[in-house]
């Protein structure tokens, strides 16, 4: 069993699960971070309230040492920071001993987006007209029509979903709530998936858990389907056209994205449709798409083609 957090920790948690609404996903991550920091400041005999900047430099210098990827070290560091300002906010300390280390530099990633002919061969990947078949097209078809975060996908309720006007209620990170429109392809995924010969065929004679009757999607069992089986069934689908451990259901979010604004989408119309707080983030997607920028300036520039006037 591992050691009790110190109260100082605890109380950081409920604050941002209550006053801020953190999902249980991020708690639990700053939980993990926490634990550890806490394992580091035991053995050096310090509390949180003792910390001095140069304690926090150490630690992150014991993460690089222990292979921690610069993503880790820095996702740690925010954990501390967020500590110490609150024990600072709540006049334990008098100053944030974290507040002016150095962020570790992340090298950027760019996300791994299929072509559009791949979604289109994983899409057609789904065979069969069982209920499992009616289900796992859907799911592929709202993951990449409407980019839902799989938490998103996986939470969905039926009262979340509008046919009459092709939209759907998601609830992304801290539960923030956004209307998400849904595709005329995905639209027919879901109505298939919710037919008497789809979702009802799943339906238990008796539910074993609260919500699981107005879950969207179903396992097997008749249980809402966890974020580890809407892995797993994307996964499987991608492994069957030959896309292997490139497929997760993030990339389906990162390729729909790419593939909006390949297609002229405005960036502030993608960012809504993520469900970005800030526009920063959704700006990554535009450094996939660098080929796409050339062939529309050089299409667009009057001085960009060969053979311009001078």
């Amino acid at each position: 069993m591992s050691a009790p957090l110190p109260l100082e920790i605890e109380e950081l948690l409920s604050w941002l699960g209550v006053e801020r609404g953190r999902s249980a996903n991020t708690l639990a991550a700053y939980r993990r971070d926490l634990a550890a920091y806490s394992e580091f400041l035991t053995g050096r005999h310090l509390t949180p309230a003792t910390v001095t900047e140069p304690v926090v430099e150490d630690y992150l210098a014991f993460l690089r040492a222990a292979g921690r990827a610069p993503a880790s070290v820095a996702r740690a560091l925010v954990s501390v920071r967020s500590l110490h300002r609150f024990l600072e906010d709540e006049g334990h300390v008098v100053a944030n001993p974290a507040g002016d280390v150095q962020r570790p530099k992340v090298p950027a990633g760019l996300p791994k987006a299929l072509s559009e002919a791949e979604v289109l061969a994983l899409l057609g990947a789904v065979t069969g007209d069982d209920a499992v078949a009616r289900r796992d097209r859907a799911i592929l078809e709202v993951l990449y029509g409407c980019a839902l975060r799989v938490s998103e996908l996986v939470g969905l309720s039926l009262a979340d979903i509008d046919p009459a006007s092709g939209q759907l209620r998601a609830f992304g990170k801290g539960e923030k709530e956004r209307i998400v429109p849904v595709g005329r392809l995905a639209c027919d995924a879901l109505a298939e998936w919710l037919s008497p010969r789809g979702r009802p065929q799943l339906v238990p004679d008796r539910w074993a858990r609260r919500g699981d009757a107005e879950a969207v999607f179903l396992n097997t069992r008749g249980g809402r389907l966890s974020r580890q089986g809407a892995w797993g069934i994307v996964r499987r689908h991608g492994l069957a056209v030959g896309l292997g451990d490139r497929l997760s259901p993030h990339v389906l979010r990162h390729s729909c994205a790419t593939h909006m604004l390949d297609h002229g989408a405005d960036i502030r119309v993608v960012q809504e449709l993520l469900g970005h707080a800030s526009i920063s983030t959704t700006q990554v997607y535009t450094k996939v798409s660098a080929p796409r920028l050339r062939q529309i300036y050089e299409s667009a520039h009057p001085r960009a083609k060969r053979g311009s006037p001078e």
